[in-house]
């Protein structure tokens, strides 16, 4: 099994939106990009799993699962929630960053792009879209819809604990194992989705680095070429 973006999870974007809350991005966005990411947001929540969140993530729109479901957060920067997915205009094109889709989801989306009569322009886990009907609105569903916190949590242990394995270091070690995946309180009753008003940033904006590759130890690569339904996900202001 592939690990969790050995390129992809550096996403360092040829654009990075200094906004702090989703609401503000999406307005700095011209008109026909931002009715483009919007609709494409829509779907993603409406078909996320609760224990996801949505919030500015790396000068973009990401999703994550936060420190309430997994407080070890991400073993490149622990500051951080483990980065799940991620919207953003670029300069020539839109991306949607599906951070599964570097893995065993792979095969499954090339095949059900392929089905839609779509092109696919993909990277490692970027798809890359210049208009919103180049995107087959049902695959992205689905693609969100397969891949749970859970599921998508005990793949990314996974990774970790091989790396501790081969030798790396603890600090890249840390976050493995089920003790790292204590919840708060309430189960999966705390990742009901909020009011709209609620916005979930990380912490520390000022001081947020590109996520580098599961275990990969190296600088972040550019990443360039190569009305959300209640009861899913967590998102912050529309």
């Amino acid at each position: 099994m592939r690990s969790i973006g050995t390129d992809c999870a550096r996403y360092t974007l040829l654009m990075q939106s200094k906004a702090k809350t989703v609401s503000q991005y999406l307005a700095e966005l011209p008109e026909d990009r931002r009715a483009a990411i919007s609709a494409v947001r829509k779907v993603i929540l409406a078909n996320l799993d609760e224990d996801f969140e949505e919030g500015m993530q790396y000068g973009m729109i990401g999703y994550y699962i936060p420190h309430r479901v997994y407080p070890a957060g991400y073993h490149c920067d622990p500051r951080q929630p483990v980065p799940f997915g991620g919207l953003a205009s670029q300069k020539n094109y839109m991306s949607l960053y599906l951070m599964a889709a570097y893995g065993k989801e792979e095969d499954w989306l090339r095949d059900a792009w392929a089905k839609s009569g779509k092109k696919l322009d993909m990277g490692k886990c970027c798809v890359r879209f210049k208009r919103l009907e180049d995107v087959p609105l049902d695959v992205v569903a689905e693609a969100i819809r397969r891949v749970p916190a859970r599921a998508y949590l005990d793949h990314y242990e996974s990774v970790i604990k091989g790396i501790g394995k081969r030798g790396s270091s603890p600090a890249v070690a840390a976050g493995s194992g089920s003790s790292a995946r204590t919840r708060a309180s309430g189960g999966a009753n705390a990742g009901k989705r909020s009011e709209a008003g609620t916005t979930k940033t990380p912490k520390n904006p000022s001081s947020e680095r590109t996520p580098r590759a599961v275990g990969s130890g190296a600088n972040p690569s550019r990443g360039g070429r190569g009305a959300a339904r209640s009861g899913r996900g967590r998102p912050s202001s529309p």
